[in-house]
């Protein structure tokens, strides 16, 4: 007799849509959060993240995106929630630039839909960015912001509505595979679960085999946040989501979902940190000298003080791709976490594949690039 079909250990960005999903499918679902869903130390923290049809990288991802713009739209229909503020979306860089060029080479493949613009048509349009001389932008008209915190407890209320059990304040200490399934124990508790889902961000690898241990690493990611001169110019209305890559500068960002404050923040700066619970919250010198700097020249209309930051934990993957499955053949242990920091804008779609394939209703193709067991060392000949 087990406690449940299936258990999800972390209740963050990825986990707290898999319950959701998982609830959907199952009267026997239960959900374990450390503390409680979308609380400021983890990497849900920070009011939004990017929503973007239009990306540099690998193209298989665009179809996890189009589900995922519907699930958002499902997930704000069933919880009453606005999660997905949909105000389009820039990258911009240097014409025919490594940035823009590679932009332009996923969007060709996937076919998404776009605009671009011009020099001109970017300082005419969009005036709140000042422009390098060669700047040219990729226009993504499905781009938006998401609300980081209503979107996680929208999407676990709307798992208990649905008959979940969730366990708030209760760290896992430990998951172990048996021939009766899957014993959980936390807190001097234990449970036994047909299935685990784990989706503990930077906290995933202290359950992680070996091999997977080795392909991960902890990092640290920064946040900062501007007021505006003139806040009316920065709102979701005027000021689409951003993207600026050059090879000496790079910045993402969002509009002022609040009416007056900018997040405008470093982009690729992850650092290693070991330790998911003790990441260090303030930012160094450097960091802080480089934003405002960059802050300086890409956005004239901000007052360059930085006015907030804060710092969370993240997990990477050698390849900066995800690892979303089960831990090895036959193991009752699925794995959703890995998400290199680029998880939150698909994360209803990949909580929808973790749930399916968890509980064995469905398996997905053509995901052999997230599957954990391509980091298995191959067998010496």
């Amino acid at each position: 007799m087990t406690d449940g079909k299936l258990a999800v250990i972390g209740l963050g960005s990825i986990g707290s849509m898999a319950l959701w999903q998982a609830s959907r499918l199952s009267g026997s679902v239960v959900g374990f959060e450390a503390a409680t869903p979308a609380h400021g130390r983890s990497a849900v923290g920070g009011d939004t993240r990017l929503f973007r049809m239009i990306y540099r990288g690998n193209p298989d991802f665009y179809p996890i995106l189009q589900r995922s713009r519907a699930l958002w739209a499902e997930l704000e229909a069933e919880t009453g929630q606005d999660i997905l503020t949909r105000c389009g979306g820039l990258s911009i860089g240097t014409a025919n630039g490594p940035y823009i060029n590679a932009v332009l080479e996923t969007t060709k493949a996937t076919g998404a839909e776009h605009q671009l613009l011009s020099h001109e048509e970017l300082a005419e349009r969009y005036p709140q960015h000042g422009l390098r001389p060669d700047d040219v932008a990729v226009f993504d008209p499905n781009a938006g912001v998401l609300r980081t915190d209503r979107a996680v407890t929208a999407a676990v209320a709307a798992a208990e509505a649905n008959g979940a059990t969730v366990h708030r304040n209760t760290p896992v200490d430990s998951i172990t595979e048996t021939a009766d399934g899957v014993v959980v124990t936390a807190g001097g508790r234990s449970w036994t679960f047909e299935n685990v889902i784990v989706a503990s961000g930077g906290w995933s690898r202290r359950f992680m085999p070996d091999y997977l241990t080795a392909a991960t690493e902890t990092k640290r990611l920064i946040l900062t946040w501007f007021v505006a001169q003139n806040g009316a110019e920065f709102t979701p209305g005027k000021f689409p989501t951003f993207s600026r890559v050059y090879g000496d500068r790079s910045m993402y960002g969002a509009p002022a979902v609040d009416g007056v404050t900018v997040k405008a923040t470093l982009d690729g700066r992850g650092r290693p940190t070991p330790n998911p619970d003790a990441v260090p919250r303030d930012l160094t010198g450097a960091e802080i000298a480089e934003t405002v700097e960059t802050v300086s020249e890409f956005f004239p209309g901000l007052i360059p003080n930085i006015v907030r930051t804060d710092a969370f934990p993240e997990l990477y993957t050698k390849d900066s791709q995800p690892l979303l499955g089960p831990f090895s053949e036959g193991s009752r242990v699925y794995c959703a976490t890995g998400f290199s920091g680029g998880g939150f804008k698909n994360a209803t779609g990949f909580g929808e594949i973790a749930a399916h394939e968890a509980l064995g209703s469905r398996t997905f193709e053509g995901l052999d690039f997230v599957r954990p067991q391509r980091f298995i060392p191959a067998l010496a000949v």
